[in-house]
């Protein structure tokens, strides 16, 4: 099939009411996504499915007649949020993908990033929803990335027809770790001592995944099976704390869902037999996940109360989180030989307000399914405990000048 190299006219292509899916975080098309925003004022009115934005395609001002939805509220998609221009999903990243499978969602047009090895296609950052999306797609968007790299376990599948083909015009979008803060480095000692050698790691995007993972140089024998990878691991890789030799399942393979981070990083699994990027159903699945040893689960929150309800989605009303993956790894760490579920954040919001609150508003991980949380102020080893002590051991991390009040909450509650 013969590539565009033109910019790509969508007039003609968006019909009245379709939903467009598109990649999400890293795998988003840029080249595709730009243009289609540039032109949709001049479209019929659709809708757009997104994930994870990590690029300034999507704009709040873009055309009023683009719907947008997602399954969480995650990077620039706050943006689309604070519009009140996406309406959320309130389901777990998993489900999410499977219902596209399953034809709960049907995607009209879907725009895709691949790269190309040989010949062979691959998904290259994401082996998400796309794929299930593309297979009953009426119009399927191919953007060939030169820059993207060729992934092993995200291979484009043969009878996933492409309609059309374009080169891109940018490199895949990149995602830098943010700078640690004190808070974070006091977050990840704690946490890092939850860790043993022979480990099999999961975590998150952000400052305390990144402060958490480099804090555990000294530790051997670590594995990664995780929803994403970023530069961090390089790190981890290269310094020979992670041999992924003991995780019980992929022996010398790093297994991930999705690629999000810089060049470098890319570079790193171009073509690398020891990285496989691998579809929610193997990644996120429970089965999978309870026959890796000693999976560590470290996940954030914005969040926890008293009685260990984790809120990882909304904050007075208003979305601004993500089911995610939490619930998935937090059951399938909890159901793993050896397996610690973490959930780590600052004891304190930026606007000086305690995340350690006597009920949450919103429960994504409940509190039937929690094991240990974190903060910069120590550890609450929370399962097998009862709420009184549940509560007493929330109380003693959160940050010392919102213990009395927790304390006062606590006594009101129980008259």
């Amino acid at each position: 099939m013969p590539e565009d190299t033109a910019p790509i006219d969508f007039s003609g292509l968006i019909r009245e009411g379709d939903l467009v899916v598109c990649g999400q975080a890293t795998a988003e098309p840029v080249t595709l996504t730009e243009a289609l925003m540039s032109q949709a004022g001049d479209l019929p009115a659709f809708r757009m499915m997104v994930g994870p934005i990590f690029s300034e395609t999507f704009s709040a001002a873009c055309a009023p007649n683009v719907s947008f939805q997602s399954y969480g509220v995650i990077g620039n998609a706050r943006r689309l949020a604070k519009a009140g221009r996406l309406d959320v999903i309130p389901s777990s990243y998993s489900a999410f993908c499977s219902d596209f499978a399953a034809l709960r969602h049907r995607a009209d047009v879907v725009l895709v990033q691949l790269a190309e090895s040989g010949g062979r296609l691959s998904a290259s950052l994401s082996n998400d929803y796309v794929i299930g999306a593309a297979r009953d797609a009426r119009l399927v968007i191919a953007e060939i990335n030169p820059d993207a790299p060729f992934t092993f376990g995200a291979e484009w599948p043969e009878d996933v027809p492409i309609h059309m083909r374009v080169v891109a015009r940018r490199p895949p979008v990149e995602l830098a770790s943010p700078p640690l803060d004190e808070v974070s480095r006091r977050i990840a000692a704690h946490a890092a001592s939850l860790v043993a050698d022979g480990s099999t790691l999961q975590f998150g995007v952000g400052r305390i995944p990144d402060a958490i993972l480099s804090s555990l140089s000294h530790v051997r024998n670590l594995g990664i099976h995780s929803g994403l990878i970023n530069d961090a691991v390089v790190d981890l890789i290269e310094r020979g704390a992670v041999t992924n030799a003991e995780k019980g399942i992929d022996a010398g393979i790093t297994v991930t869902n999705q690629v999000i981070g810089t060049k470098r990083l890319y570079r790193f699994v171009h073509e690398n037999t020891a990285v496989a990027v691998r579809p929610t159903s193997y990644t996120h699945g429970q089965g999978v996940l309870a026959r890796i040893n000693r999976l560590v689960a470290i996940n954030s929150a914005l969040q926890v109360g008293l009685d260990g309800s984790v809120n990882s989605e909304t904050l007075n009303g208003v979305a601004i989180g993500a089911i995610g993956g939490q619930l998935d790894f937090v059951r399938g760490a909890n159901a793993s030989p050896g397996g610690r579920a973490i959930i780590a954040l600052p004891a304190t919001a930026s606007d000086g307000t305690s995340r350690i609150v006597a009920h949450v508003e919103t429960v994504t991980t409940p509190r039937a399914d929690v094991d240990a949380i974190v903060t910069e102020w120590g550890i609450a080893e929370l399962r097998g405990c009862g709420l009184a002590e549940r509560a007493r051991r929330m109380i003693a991390i959160a940050a010392p000048e919102h213990r009395d009040l927790l304390s006062e909450q606590l006594r009101g509650s129980a008259r």
